[in-house]
């Protein structure tokens, strides 16, 4: 089957990016159809509400804008049209509180995404927009229709302009699986590889450490790397380590293992003590007591902290309490790799912002426009990536709504 006259503005992706598109384009009056291959719309959105949807982030916006790394320079603008704020905002017009948590991040008052979800849809096709699921893109023919893979068999659209949409590689059982890559690829498109971001890492664990304390958290920790510390908790898996505080260095830790085939990730195992108090606490006459009993009572250290602390540490260290104590507050944990994109929360990697012109579109393929996770950037777990996400998404549809006036 295939369109005969070209619809004004096809939108392929049905995620917050996507959708975003919509709004801006059903603002100007225009009416955009909008391609998913999912059964439904929405569904990294979903699950990641699942948790407690965190919508943004409340810091001051010119320290919300150095969170993404290379790309600070141009998702400066997006970013700035639709702040935090303004996102905020935004939300509350859908009928949607926020409320701001202790770590500054930003969260539905009902802790879900499906209820702002459901709103916002039930206004954007009030407003014009056309859903298509189960529409799986496959490129373009050769006279420029728009391919997809549907039940019934292939499907052709023809547009005036295009948003792609299209996620990342981290999600590919949520529809986020890069297959897109070949066919810009094949326009000439030069893409960044892609690589896990927000992940955890792979440590050479022992069995005992495995079969011990793998899920266990340690808390709280401040990791260091590269100059930069974070304070927080992670978890020990059977792999390595991985959750909040490593996701924030994930990038500096995955680039250098990239650059130098190596990186060691530096556990401060008490934080609310100096290592002058742990030398000394340790230093105590323990008697008969075990060394595990004496770190217990005199530093409440125990569990996966202990258990960590003999893993990466000589034995004959325990018996020097200026070396202890320094292994407690510097614990060197050599990390040998990423873990699969498959399992990251986001990506890196995708169409860099050297390939497109204003408005988000692509140089080579005039009213092509690309949003959302889908471009080469990255940025922490808080807020960040959603907002972002938002953001390209309503740039390239207010381009794509220029495009078609000009």
């Amino acid at each position: 089957m295939s369109t005969q006259e070209p619809l004004p503005v096809v939108i392929i992706g049905g995620g917050p990016a996507g959708l975003m598109a919509a709004e801006a384009l059903t603002e100007r009056g225009i009416a955009p159809h909008l391609y998913d291959a999912m059964p439904s719309l929405a569904r990294k959105f979903l699950m990641a509400g699942k948790s407690g949807l965190n919508l943004t982030h409340a810091e001051p916006l010119e320290e919300f804008l150095t969170r993404f790394g290379a790309a600070n320079a141009p998702l400066d603008e997006p970013l700035r049209v639709l702040s935090p704020q303004r996102l905020r905002e935004w939300a509350y017009g859908l009928g949607v509180e926020t409320f701001t948590g202790t770590s500054g991040r930003v969260f539905p008052a009902e802790m879900k995404a499906a209820p702002l979800l459901r709103a916002w849809l039930r206004r954007l096709r009030a407003n014009g927009l056309t859903t298509h699921v189960r529409h799986k893109w496959k490129g373009w023919r050769e006279d420029g229709a728009l391919l997809f893979e549907t039940p019934e068999g292939e499907h052709a659209v023809k547009a005036r302009a295009v948003v792609l949409a299209l996620g990342g590689a981290s999600w590919p059982q949520l529809g986020s699986d890069a297959a897109w890559a070949p066919y810009l690829e094949e326009k000439g498109i030069a893409l960044s590889p892609f690589r896990p971001a927000n992940c955890g890492f792979d440590v050479a664990w022992s069995a005992h450490l495995k079969e011990g304390f793998a899920g266990a958290p340690l808390k709280p920790v401040t990791l260091s790397f590269g100059g930069r510390q974070v304070k927080g908790e992670c978890v020990i898996t059977q792999h390595g380590l991985e959750s909040g505080a490593v996701y924030t260095l994930s990038a500096a830790l995955r680039e250098a293992l990239e650059r130098e085939g190596e990186a060691v990730l530096e556990i401060d195992l008490l934080p609310g003590r100096s290592e002058r108090e742990v030398a000394e606490r340790v230093g105590e006459p323990r008697g008969k007591k075990s060394m595990a009993t004496h770190l217990k009572r005199k530093l409440g250290l125990a569990g996966a902290k202990a258990a960590l602390l003999r893993e990466m540490t000589d034995k004959h260290v325990f018996g020097d309490p200026a070396r202890l104590a320094a292994a407690i507050k510097h614990l060197p944990v050599p990390l040998l790799s990423p873990r699969p994109i498959d399992e990251a929360i986001s990506s890196a990697g995708g169409v860099p912002f050297s390939e497109m012109g204003t408005r988000f579109m692509l140089k080579k393929l005039p009213g092509i426009f690309c949003a959302g996770e889908m471009l080469d950037w990255e940025a922490p777990t808080g807020g960040y990536l959603l907002t972002a996400s938002f953001a390209t998404g309503l740039a390239a549809g207010e381009g794509a709504a220029r495009w078609l006036a000009d």
